[in-house]
């Protein structure tokens, strides 16, 4: 059977250069690869950032990171919305969620919805 060996979702950005601002302001590459549409790569993973104003479809799209440290990301995050209000993202407090996991929502300048979950251990 062929095998899947990459997954790389396309994500909206309602302000493209906003986005991209974000996205390498979490340490993560961003590179362009054609007119409107950039590859972002977070560790070893990576999603397409594409050029494509649509709210209802941004505000409906979420990513989930698994990560060891979701507060880390908390602190992250909000160093960055401080130093960058304008941008529109916005971020909540880590909380501990019914499904075992500590999570921190993170909404990027689009309104996508990134959830940064830390998995409880057993």
């Amino acid at each position: 059977m062929p095998q899947v060996t990459d997954l790389r979702p396309f994500i909206p950005a309602l302000d493209f250069a906003a986005s991209i601002d974000f996205y390498r302001g979490l340490g993560w590459s961003v590179n362009e690869v054609g007119d409107g549409l950039a590859l972002v790569e977070a560790s070893e993973q990576h999603f397409y950032l594409q050029d494509f104003a649509d709210r209802r479809i941004a505000e409906n799209t979420m990513l989930h990171f698994t990560v060891e440290d979701a507060a880390a990301w908390f602190d992250l995050v909000s160093t960055q919305i401080a130093a960058n209000p304008a941008s529109g993202a916005r971020v909540q407090a880590p909380k501990r969620r019914d499904y075992g996991a500590l999570v921190t929502f993170v909404h990027d300048p689009a309104g996508v919805l990134l959830h940064f979950c830390q998995w409880d251990r057993a």
